[in-house]
Order: structure tokens, then sequence, then C-alpha cells
């Protein structure tokens, strides 16, 4: 995926734990642990702006985009060489 969650980076700086974060914007542990671990496939905004709140920061400071080196799944670029 191109979107990169950097939360563990701007919980680290803020010196926040993943309980404390989790109490403070009303997100359960696991579902705040998929984020921080980069294995969510979606967040709402009003999640990233409680935790923007929580952590004095902008959406950028977690999102970062990185384009894709591999071309899309079920993509015919491969070529099979006989």
């Amino acid at each position: 995926m191109a979107i990169i969650i950097n939360l563990d980076v701007m919980m680290a700086k803020r010196k926040k734990g993943l309980t404390e974060l989790a109490g403070q914007i009303d997100i359960t542990l696991a579902n705040l642990s998929i984020l921080k671990n980069n294995k969510a496939k979606a967040i709402r905004l009003s999640t990233l702006n409680e935790i923007c709140k929580a952590l004095d920061c902008q959406p950028g400071d977690i999102l970062q985009y990185i384009e894709d080196e591999d071309p899309p799944e079920g993509s015919n670029d491969k070529q099979i060489n006989r």
C-alpha cells in the first residue's frame, strides 16, 4: 500500500503509550494497535481528527505517501519468457 501510517513515530515523539492514547480518543486498544502497526486498510476522518488533537500534530505528521514499486495485483505487466 502506498499510504504509510507513522502513528508509532508521533506517539514516541509525544511520549504517549497505546493505552493512554486509546483512552483519550475513545478507540479500542486493538484498533489503535492496527493503526500503529500500519495494518489498517482505512481510517475515519473523525478518528484522524481525534488522534491529531490528542498528539497535537497535523495529519501529514502521521500519514505519508510512498509510491508503490510493484505493479497492482492482477496486472499483466509480468511477461513469461518461453
